[in-house]
This record gives C-alpha cells, sequence and structure tokens, in this order.
C-alpha cells in the first residue's frame, strides 16, 4: 500500500490513508460529516420554514456557538488527559441521542422552536468537547513527516462532505421533508462509532497520568500560549476570518430563500459549490505539502477569500453564483488546511487538546458571526452582509501581510 501512495507519479494526497487508524477515522468522518450536513441544511430549512425569520436563524446558530465559547477550553483540557479516542466515542454516542431526538420531534409534528434551540444548545456543548478530541487524534494516527498531509486530507475529506450532504439534503427535503434528513444523521454516527472502535493503540501511547487539577490544566495551557508569540499569532489571526468568514455558509440559505429564490434544491447547489470548492482546495494542498507550511501563502490565501465573497455579493445573476461560490470555497480551505498545519507543527504533544481548544473557542464566534451577520442582513439586506464580511477579511489580511512579518516569514 506504501508504493501506491507514496511513490513517484503516483497518489501523494492520500499518503497518510496507508496507516491503518487514520484510514478508520476517515472513512467514519466521511460517512458522519454527510449526516451532519444533511442535518444541518434541513435545520436551517426548517426554521426558515416554520419562522420566515433571519433573526430566528441567528439565534438557532448563536445557540450552538456559545457553549462552544464557554466550554472548548475544558473540552481541550480533558483531551489532553484521557484517551482520545474514548472521548470521541462518548461525544459522538450523545451527538447520536440528540439527532434521534430532534428526528422524534420533527416525526411527530411537534418541533417548537424552543424545541430546536434547547438541542442546539447541547450539541454546542458536545462540539466543545469532541473538536480538541477529534484534532488532537490525528497527530496520534500518523507520523510527523505524514502530518501535513493527513491534516490536508482531514480538510478535503469534512468538505467533501459539503458536496454530498447539501445536494443530498436539497432533494431529500424536496421530496421526502426535512425529518428524513435528521434519521439519516442520527444512524450516520453509527459509522464513528464503529471505526473508533476499530482503533488499535501500543501500550506506550496511553497518556500517563497527569496530576494537576481540571482548572490547573487549563491555566497551564493558557500559559503556554500566551509565552509563545508565533502560536499567540497563530490563534489569535483565526478571530476574524471565523466571525467574518466562516458564517457565509449558513447565509447561503438566505440568497435562496429571500434573493434567487431558488428553493431547497438551489439551497443545495449553492452550498455544494462552496463545498466542492473546498475539496478542490484542500486536495491541491494535500497534493502539494510544502505549501502548508509557510506563512505568506496562508495570508495571501486569506486576502483571496475576501475578494471572492466581495465578489459574490456584488453578482446579480444566479447561473453565475455556484462558479464564484467555487472559488471562495478553494480559497478558504486552502487557508484552513495551512493555517491547521502551521498550527499542528508548532505545537508540542503535551500540550495539543489545550492549544487547540483555544483555538475552537473561534468555532464558537461561527455561530455568533451568523447570528451577527444575519442581524445585518435581516435589517440591510444579505448582499450588504456579505460585502461587510469580505472587506473585515480583506483588510485584516492585508494588515497581518504587512504588520507581522514574524508570520509572513514563518516555516514550519
Amino acid at each position: 500500500m506504501q508504493p501506491f501512495f507514496r511513490g513517484p507519479g503516483r497518489l501523494r494526497f492520500l499518503a497518510s490513508l496507508r496507516h491503518r487508524n487514520y484510514r478508520l477515522l476517515w472513512v467514519g468522518t466521511l460517512i458522519s460529516h454527510t449526516g451532519d450536513w444533511l442535518d444541518q441544511i434541513a435545520l436551517n430549512w426548517l426554521v426558515l420554514e416554520q419562522t420566515g425569520s433571519v433573526f430566528y436563524l441567528g439565534i438557532v446558530n448563536l445557540c450552538r456557538g456559545l457553549p462552544i465559547l464557554l466550554c472548548t477550553l475544558i473540552g481541550g483540557a480533558v483531551a489532553d488527559r484521557m484517551e482520545r479516542r474514548k472521548l470521541m466515542m462518548i461525544t459522538q454516542t450523545t451527538s447520536m441521542v440528540l439527532a434521534s431526538v430532534l428526528a422524534a420531534m420533527v416525526l411527530s409534528g411537534h418541533a417548537p422552536l424552543w424545541g430546536i434551540l434547547v438541542i442546539a444548545t447541547m450539541r454546542g456543548m458536545v462540539i466543545s468537547f469532541n473538536l480538541p478530541a477529534r484534532h488532537s487524534l490525528i497527530s496520534d494516527l500518523v507520523p510527523r513527516e505524514d502530518l501535513p498531509n493527513a491534516v490536508a486530507l482531514n480538510s478535503m475529506t469534512m468538505n467533501l462532505t459539503k458536496v454530498i450532504g447539501p445536494l443530498l439534503s436539497g432533494l431529500i427535503i424536496a421530496f421526502f421533508g426535512t425529518a428524513v434528513c435528521f434519521v439519516i444523521n442520527a444512524i450516520s454516527f453509527l459509522a464513528v462509532l464503529v471505526t473508533l472502535a476499530a482503533m488499535r493503540f501500543p501500550p506506550s501511547m496511553k497518556l500517563p497520568p497527569n496530576p494537576e487539577s481540571l482548572a490547573a490544566s487549563i491555566a497551564s495551557g493558557l500559559r503556554f500560549v500566551g509565552g509563545n508569540t508565533v502560536i499567540l499569532l497563530l490563534v489569535l489571526i483565526s478571530v476574524v476570518p471565523t466571525f467574518f468568514g466562516q458564517p457565509y455558509i449558513n447565509l447561503l440559505a438566505v440568497f435562496a430563500y429571500q434573493v434567487f429564490q431558488s428553493g431547497p434544491v438551489g439551497l443545495g447547489v449553492l452550498t455544494a459549490s462552496a463545498a466542492f470548492g473546498s475539496v478542490l482546495g484542500a486536495l491541491l494542498m494535500a497534493n502539494f505539502a510544502g505549501l502548508l507550511q509557510r506563512g505568506a501563502i496562508m495570508l495571501s490565501l486569506l486576502v483571496g477569500f475576501g475578494v471572492a465573497l466581495g465578489v459574490f455579493a456584488l453578482n446579480p445573476y444566479e447561473f453565475a453564483a455556484p462558479m464564484i461560490l467555487l472559488f471562495a470555497g478553494a480559497l478558504f480551505m486552502s487557508y484552513n488546511a495551512t493555517h491547521a498545519t502551521l498550527l499542528q507543527l508548532t505545537v508540542p504533544d503535551e500540550y495539543r487538546g489545550r492549544v487547540l481548544s483555544t483555538l475552537f473557542l473561534n468555532r464558537g464566534l461561527v455561530s455568533m458571526g451568523t447570528a451577527a451577520s444575519a442581524t445585518v442582513a435581516s435589517l440591510l439586506g444579505p448582499r450588504v452582509a456579505f460585502l461587510i464580511m469580505a472587506g473585515s477579511i480583506v483588510v485584516f489580511g492585508l494588515a497581518l501581510l504587512s504588520f507581522a512579518p514574524s508570520i509572513r516569514r514563518l516555516r514550519v
């Protein structure tokens, strides 16, 4: 298997799949994240269908984001204190239960907004523990030389599901209703649980007992981040793209519902176009892993993403929107893969969960950014909201290129 993945002219972007444990994680991620996107698109559509309000769409995303902000540091400390696979099995089982409850509510015809908000909040809490565990686990599954490829391939896989999931969700919603999407998502978690259970680790990989209290562990992780200028900047740099950039996926529902009036199938096409671009971007990064280790490349990709969002906001033609989103998705995922690789290769393993958890604080900002952008969209229109997002990202990226030489010159 190694020559197929690593030899000259072979599929170098699949190099990390020669490691059995990583292959298992990859299969589970592919299936489960497809279900997640079925669920997310269906939930956004359900809220808009029930309320007709972009504001309530923002509130649902806010309920998902706040628990991530409040709990992810705890999740990172736990990921450094217990077996990460075991922690993931707990979080994925809990997620399956929540998805099943939501499916039952919709199937019964009684899915009140307050119930949706409660489930969104509980999901946010689960995500705050799952994210540090999942991303820290990758470094346990592959050697250091394959880590850039593994990070990029993981990004590509997660974004491949953004192509498959939204397309399927649009068709399923149109022909069978949102409830079927929720049922499929609940079942998909079984794939992750099976693949996690099949992993095998040598006894030497077990984490040693940690004598620190949970609070002391969190504090030592924060001290480590604060005492390392490059890591601190990498963590802080992700704030603006996360708050102003990543919410664009959720706001595509507004463009499909209000601007283009293309219905759930149109929403699936828009979301899948951005996701397919993300797959292409991550595929390029996985095949040329050396690009993932340069700070200047990361910042240039970020500026390009902001420009693409601005073009989408100004575009008046529905037929051109998917092509613009293709470029936007490719640039955003290339930036994300580069940023994640730089951080993973800079952080020592004993601090990995805690450092990554500070980064995932920004995942809570996705929902908060969605809530803020949805509010702007409801007051001034979705095009204005996208222009504000795009302008903020471009200005931020250019400022870093000009005034942050330690990041611009960074190579790992």
